[in-house]
């Protein structure tokens, strides 16, 4: 009885080397890639904000101490390039809609701008009521 033997390597397939920074030669792709880098962005700001609620449900002196710690260069720079990308992967998300969804409306396809200027109504209608809840 023999061992089995591996099969000699016939992967012969050229493979042409890819830069590391291809995406950043077409506009697509670049925007492609900063829509799919923001979601490390806004995870940052989900758990900014629970830091934040867990500051408030501790009292002033937590609420006070994040605060002091949010007031930092370092987060105030983090914050506004999360902010940029988060406004990136708002409008990027928008006008994927109409393409990843078809809304029909008595038997007649939606054009897109309506689907996406739908979506900005409804995104100024809940940032006028979060206005209105905070300042009231």
């Amino acid at each position: 009885m023999t061992p089995p033997t591996t099969p000699p390597d016939t992967d012969l397939t050229y493979r042409r080397p890819i830069p590391v920074l291809w995406w950043v030669r077409k506009r697509s792709y670049f925007l492609f890639v900063m829509r799919e880098l923001s979601s490390i962005f806004i995870a940052w700001l989900v758990l900014y904000l629970l830091l934040f609620v867990r500051a408030v449900g501790r009292g002033e002196a937590a609420y006070d101490d994040f605060l002091d710690w949010a007031a930092s260069p370092v987060l105030v720079v983090l914050n506004v390039v999360a902010l940029a990308f988060v406004v990136l992967h708002t409008i990027t998300w928008f006008s994927l809609t109409p393409q990843a969804m078809v809304v029909s409306l008595g038997g007649r396809r939606l054009p897109a701008a309506a689907i996406i200027g739908a979506q900005y109504a409804g995104l100024g209608a809940v940032s006028a009521f979060v206005v209105w809840l905070v300042m009231r």
